[in-house]
């Protein structure tokens, strides 16, 4: 297959599927190498760019995904008349912060830090699909495990969980999150203007 043929089907692929696909996957579909489906992806992303498609190539993590870019969100939900999805509260953005700067964690390691009973807000971020059970804790009772999605991920625009903004110095990112971390401040700009997260 060459490379031209190679970014088409690729294309083809992602679209098929809808959700995320790892690099390892694409990797054995197309008989490639990991580096030449990378590269595959390269030059799909920049083709869409070019033409000025309403698709975007999103890479997050170790996956790739073909998605519909944001400035297009109006048009596809007057087309599909979706429903505004319920916005995210402070104690949500909270729980997630913890989560995401400290994970895998469990429950009571997320209602230490905020001092609150946290099963409530963490069932929403599980049913929103922003965090999922990352498996169970060796300890008495062997309490579930918490960690983000790519999901996570693709809301935020952020390529892995290295693109996540830095804790201040002067804060330890176990003993000192909740409120002051900056997820709760900076990524919210990547929801909408009501500030509603855009999945």
């Amino acid at each position: 297959m060459n490379n031209k043929k190679t970014v088409s089907a690729l294309e083809a692929v992602l679209y098929a599927s809808g959700d995320p696909i790892g690099i390892d996957r694409l990797s054995q579909v197309f008989d490639i190498k990991p580096e030449q489906v990378e590269k595959a992806a390269e030059s799909l992303a920049a083709r869409l760019n070019e033409s000025g498609s309403g698709l975007e190539l999103l890479r997050l993590d170790n996956s790739y995904q073909l998605a519909t870019k944001t400035d297009f969100a109006d048009y596809i939900k007057k087309a599909f008349d979706l429903k505004r999805r319920t916005p995210l509260s402070a104690a949500a953005f909270e729980v997630l912060s913890v989560i995401a700067y400290n994970q895998p964690v469990t429950r009571a390691f997320v209602e230490q830090v905020r001092g609150v009973d946290c099963s409530g807000v963490i069932t929403t971020l599980v049913e929103k699909e922003l965090i999922e059970e990352r498996g169970r804790l060796e300890l008495p009772g062997r309490p579930l495990l918490y960690g983000t999605t790519k999901n996570f991920l693709r809301c935020f625009g952020l390529s892995d969980l290295s693109d996540l903004p830095p804790l201040p110095k002067e804060q330890n990112a176990v003993n000192d999150v909740g409120e002051q971390l900056p997820i709760s401040e900076e990524l919210d700009g990547a929801a909408d203007t009501d500030g509603e997260l855009e999945p």
